[in-house]
């Protein structure tokens, strides 16, 4: 069966940085369009950031635009978020996510729709 499974996570001081990956089985990693949402207690879900099958585009919500960057490595069946200038309220579980598009370069605008996500992992920013 799929499997997505997140990494690198953790507690992080205000402007430090941390890099997610997510790691994808059961799938032809190639074929999914991958994304990152989060989700904050009491919150609603927010998309992060996604990127192409192709990894030739990515599309970044607007208050992580300049801070995260979205890759892939369709080698290794990988996706990743490099996280910079952390800021408390980007406290939140982080989900990886994948999901079937035709185009190679096809991204997902919105965190409705995916096909399959991962447990979660746990982002902690303090001031």
């Amino acid at each position: 069966q799929v499997q997505l499974i997140e990494s690198g996570g953790g507690s992080v001081q205000a402007g430090g940085s941390l890099r997610l990956s997510c790691a994808a089985s059961g799938l032809i990693f190639s074929n999914y369009a991958m994304g990152w949402f989060r989700q904050a207690p009491g919150k609603e879900r927010e998309l992060v950031a996604t990127i192409s099958r192709s990894a030739g585009r990515t599309y970044y919500a607007d208050s992580m635009l300049g801070r995260f960057t979205i890759s892939r490595d369709n080698a290794k069946n990988t996706a990743y978020l490099q996280m910079n200038s952390l800021k408390p309220e980007d406290t939140a579980v982080y989900y990886c996510a994948a999901t079937f598009l035709a185009s190679s370069d096809g991204v997902m605008t919105t965190h409705r729709g995916f096909d399959f996500r991962g447990q979660g992992t746990q982002v902690t920013v303090s001031s």
